[in-house]
């Protein structure tokens, strides 16, 4: 919490708005790239709009602090450099002073950022504000980009933007500022992208949901990958209320682009609706798939449609259509119609996990997925809130139930390892030491294969979060998140990515994903592993203390 000096900078004046209830207004001149927004958490919501003359340039809500802030939201104004500007808030002088004092700055003050107690330290999450689902997933001159639903004035959803990271290899990201702000036709919802490689400039292409106004397909392009200009008119109308997040793909074999929007029907039924185009502006209508209805929330949101090789074999491959939730179909796609052969599977059973997007181009030809991860972030006096999954390669492979989505941590991870503890060939049952005894950290990657042999449980503790494994059942229990996790060839196979605001587990070698969200005990930095109503056997355990992302 900070206390704000009482110098006032510019002249304010007090007006009616529209509603005829008090507002009042600044103006200044924008001498510095931006303009320092105080926040206060939990204050009441203040519309503000910044003017240019007689243009509204940006307008958002925001907890807007009095003389007391929780932290600084920084509004770039670079473009407007030299202009007098004017800032109006619904809130008049009796309630606020507004913007006392008016700041600018030069930089984005990095100051206490990135080392918060309650931050993930190898999941990605904005430097400030509210993050939730990824957006745009693309490989790009170089770079991984990582886009978000982005609110950068508060730390709960609203006001929403594309932020935009850059990452050299999946691991380190940079956050580089807004791609998309909200503008006349609503605010930025979700979309993928795609580079163009036919087109000689090879741009990359931004699709998007203009949401709450229009509720049009907008899309927007970038020579350079760091500034976008939307096009004057949205490439698809509104079809209904609830058309969002358009996912662009190229087919090869058709020689052009697909578009797959999500649609809500009448009656709430939940449809994946697919376009085609040979120029990303001009749309047709190709197909339709039914999903659930209402809260049956199979192929809801956020679609994801892509081919994959069977078990590695480049010769078999099938496509993968997914929603929000991860439920997915298995099935053909000619380039028009998406035909299922296996419906309705579930490809992760861990709690709050969403809107996962994968990489449209990723340049080793993987298929790579990143998650919006709902961890409990939101605490007292927070700058941020949510954070991303770590990201992972998608597989298709065969199990004696058919084919199967399986998730593996990239192999990118493996740069945050530093030190290593081994333990090989040991027995466990309820009466003998620790053998996970000699390993303490906080940020941890933690390897197990296991035989249970006669024990009837598996207890593996986790800096005091329990996973209780039944042998019987083949059940897997972490704080009340439930899991069926098979035996293969009479063993478990587990890999953990512990981070101060939850674990990810990957079960079966990736058979079996589950995320538990969950704010660890600073100060409980113990492993164990015991086995119950008989005797089980470790016959590996690599364990690594993590390196964070975020040192320079």
């Amino acid at each position: 919490m900070y206390k704000v000096s009482l110098l006032l900078i510019g002249a304010i004046a007090f007006v009616l708005n529209a509603n005829g209830q008090d507002s009042s207004s600044q103006l200044f001149q924008a001498n510095q790239r931006y303009l320092k927004i105080p926040i206060k958490n939990g204050a009441p919501k203040r519309n503000i709009e910044l003017w240019s003359g007689k243009d509204k340039i940006r307008w958002f809500d925001a907890e807007l602090a009095d003389s007391v802030f929780d932290w600084i939201a920084y509004l770039d104004i670079e473009k407007w450099k030299g202009q007098e500007l004017k800032v109006v808030t619904n809130a008049s002088d009796k309630e606020i002073r507004l913007f006392n004092p008016l700041n600018q700055s030069d930089t984005d003050d990095n100051t206490n950022v990135y080392v918060e107690e309650g931050r993930g330290q190898f999941h990605f999450s904005a430097k400030r504000g509210w993050l939730n689902d990824p957006n745009g997933l693309v490989f790009f001159n170089g770079q991984y980009h990582l886009f978000f639903q982005h609110n950068p004035y508060g730390t709960s959803w609203g006001n929403m933007h594309w932020g935009h990271a850059v990452s050299a290899d999946l691991v380190h990201w940079k956050e580089i500022g807004e791609a998309l702000y909200p503008d006349e036709s609503g605010v930025m919802f979700s979309g993928g992208a795609v580079v163009d490689s036919s087109n000689t400039a090879k741009p990359m292409a931004l699709f998007y949901t203009a949401a709450e106004k229009s509720w049009g397909q907008g899309l927007a392009y970038s020579l350079d990958g760091q500034k976008f200009e939307k096009m004057p008119q949205h490439i698809l109308a509104k079809i209904t209320t609830g058309n969002r997040d358009p996912k662009v793909i190229w087919h090869a074999g058709s020689q052009h682009w697909v578009l797959v929007l999500y649609v809500e029907d009448e009656h709430e039924q939940h449809t994946m609706q697919l376009f085609t185009s040979k120029d990303m502006k001009e749309w047709t209508f190709a197909s339709k798939i039914k999903g659930g209805r209402g809260n049956d929330r199979y192929l809801f949101e956020c679609p994801e449609l892509f081919e994959l090789a069977v078990d590695g074999n480049p010769k078999n491959k099938k496509w993968v259509l997914t929603g929000a939730n991860s439920q997915y179909a298995i099935g053909n796609f000619d380039g028009k119609s998406f035909l299922p052969e296996v419906e309705r599977l579930f490809s992760q059973y861990g709690r709050d996990y969403y809107a996962a997007q994968t990489f449209s181009n990723e340049p080793k030809g993987r298929r790579i997925e990143i998650g919006w991860w709902r961890t409990h972030t939101n605490q007292g006096g927070s700058a941020f809130n949510q954070s991303m999954s770590i990201p992972m390669e998608l597989k298709l492979r065969t199990t004696e139930k058919g084919i199967r989505l399986f998730r593996e941590p990239v192999i990118e991870l493996q740069k945050l390892r530093k030190e290593k503890h081994s333990v090989r060939g040991k027995k466990v049952n309820a009466s003998l030491p620790n053998v996970l005894q000699g390993f303490k950290n906080e940020l941890a990657e933690v390897n197990l294969v296991i035989d249970p042999q006669s024990a009837k449980n598996i207890q593996i503790n986790v800096r005091g979060l329990a996973m209780n494994y039944n042998v019987l059942t083949e059940e897997l229990v972490v704080d009340n998140v439930r899991a069926q996790v098979p035996l293969r060839n009479k063993k478990l196979a587990f890999k953990l990515f512990v981070d101060r605001t939850g674990l990810e587990l990957f079960a079966q070698d990736g058979e079996v994903y589950m995320p538990i969200n969950y704010n660890f005990d600073r100060n409980e930095l113990t492993y164990e592993l015991t086995a119950y109503q008989g005797e089980a056997l470790l016959e590996s355990a690599d364990l690594y203390t993590l390196k964070n992302i975020w040192s320079k």
